[in-house]
């Protein structure tokens, strides 16, 4: 089943989004491409780096007028912020577990990181003897990965004297 696309479906054009379950709540973003497929938009909300996929015809887009230069994704190195990892802070620190199972806290204070390991545990129902593994402090370098990637970012373990380095404590993969 192909879907026409109506004359507003132009790359660049800006657009308001309500996610199906939300349909009060609209918000900004840019269609970055269009596909063959039937939900054939790719949007990229304000402040996102991925795409969402819809259909031209979808109830939850509104077209706006303004049509503009698809903004460049930001890349390269950048400090994160509890955001990046998630939007949940524990014991006020943002934590993430990363694919490889190592789990990185955003912080350089032991104390801290050992709390927010701990209340990261607790709410991930993982056995909290886990949580009593010794934390390996080490200096961090996240850097931003294409649209396309697996991941939005990636985090290389290089030393302190690498440009755009962060503490940070993490628990390696067992």
């Amino acid at each position: 089943m192909t879907v026409t696309l109506p004359a507003q479906a132009v790359i660049g054009r800006r657009v308001e989004f309500a996610y199906y379950r939300d349909q009060t709540t609209f918000l900004p973003g840019i269609i970055t491409a269009i596909t063959d497929d039937p939900a054939s938009l790719r949007v990229r909300l304000d402040g996102k780096r991925n795409n969402l996929a819809c259909r031209p015809d979808y109830d939850g887009i509104r077209y706006l007028d303004q049509v503009i230069p698809v903004p460049a994704l930001p890349m390269g190195v950048f400090t994160p912020t509890a955001e990046d990892f998630g939007g949940i802070t524990y014991a006020d620190v943002p934590v993430c577990w990363l694919d490889d199972e190592d789990i990185v806290i955003l912080t350089g204070d032991p104390d801290a990181a050992r709390a927010a390991l701990v209340a990261y545990c607790k709410a991930q129902d993982i056995d909290p003897e886990y949580a009593e593994d010794p934390l390996t402090a080490a200096w961090a370098r996240f850097e931003w990965q294409p649209e396309d990637a697996e991941s939005d970012w990636q985090v290389r373990f290089d030393g302190e004297d690498v440009d755009g380095a962060v503490q940070v404590h993490y628990l390696p993969a067992v």
